[in-house]
């Protein structure tokens, strides 16, 4: 990948996915993959025409060989990425194209938790035009909350996305660690109703528009809320914008589309677009990437993307 590109750095948790496409008691085939926000942030980043750094850490066994490839495939550059004794963090997961998704996680003290300050190259995230992570990786542990906060502290432009997990924190913890970080941040992206209403308290039935304007008064300089299918709503200062979505014209898994959306608004963030024009285009290809089975399943390429922003008639269906 050229250097020239610009650089968007992702923090957080690589995680081995087993997914199917019938319901765990079924007892299906299940298929192997790699997922977990930060992998699925990142993925979205480089196909959105950034370089793409994730920095994690990764066990140093055969299963790890095949994450770090499997990031190379994706154009996920992996030089900071530490290799160390110790278990991967899997999750199972029933894709569902309606979302009526089941997760089963096994991540208790995996590699990818033990994440701290210690493993972050401050040079390469005070260079970067855009470092992203995650209320996920902030609840991992005590060392990777602080290698969080290590990051928002170096990072030119910072997003955070509360990604709030119940299975991993609680809605306080997450909520008092979102007001504390948001301050540092360029922008965060709390999803509409679940986190307004579970971390800052906002009635489930709020408008979105209104929800958004009271998040920005955690201290962001913006807030993109997303909303599903139904877009986003982009806050900056006095203004408040819709960004619509395109509809699906295959949905097979809906798992990693806010992250998509994520990754893409981060790389073109780095690239110089506005936030508008960002969340746009990270918008369209969220749409897109629920085509695919998995975290990764389809990463759209920018130019798919594009086209996808520039359109409002796709229709929606839904895949097997």
């Amino acid at each position: 990948m050229p250097l020239s590109r610009p650089l968007v750095v992702v923090l957080g948790e690589v995680l081995v996915e087993l997914s199917s496409t019938e319901p765990f008691a079924a007892g299906g085939s299940l298929r192997l993959g790699f997922s977990g926000d930060a992998l699925n942030v990142a993925a979205a980043a480089a196909a959105g025409g950034a370089r793409a750094v994730l920095m994690s850490r990764v066990p140093d066994d055969e299963l790890g060989e095949a994450l770090v490839l499997r990031c190379a495939e994706l154009g996920v550059d992996t030089s900071a990425v530490v290799r160390s004794p110790g278990h991967h963090g899997v999750y199972f997961t029933h894709a569902d194209p309606l979302g009526a998704r089941q997760f089963a996680y096994a991540r208790a003290a995996s590699v990818g938790a033990s994440l701290s300050p210690d493993d972050l190259d401050a040079d390469l995230l005070a260079d970067a035009d855009v470092v992203v992570t995650s209320g996920i990786t902030a609840a991992l542990s005590g060392s990777a909350r602080e290698a969080v906060r290590r990051a928002a502290t170096l990072a030119r432009r910072f997003v955070y996305d509360p990604n709030y997990r119940p299975r991993l924190t609680t809605a306080s913890a997450a909520g008092d660690f979102l007001r504390e970080i948001a301050p540092q941040a360029e922008v965060i992206t709390p999803s509409w109703p679940g986190e307004t209403t579970a971390l800052l308290g906002l009635p489930p039935d709020m408008p979105p528009r209104d929800a958004a304007t009271a998040a920005l008064e955690l201290g962001s300089r913006a807030v993109v809320l997303t909303c599903g299918a139904d877009g986003a709503v982009v806050v900056q200062g006095d203004r408040v914008h819709q960004v619509p979505a395109p509809r699906a014209a295959v949905v097979v898994d809906q798992t990693g589309a806010g992250d998509c959306l994520t990754g893409t608004m981060a790389a073109r963030l780095a690239a110089g677009d506005s936030l508008d024009e960002a969340v746009r285009l990270g918008a369209a290809a969220a749409s897109l990437s629920v085509s695919g089975q998995g975290g990764t399943g389809h990463v759209p390429t920018l130019d798919e993307t594009r086209r996808a922003a520039q359109s409002s008639d796709l229709p929606a269906t839904q895949g097997n």
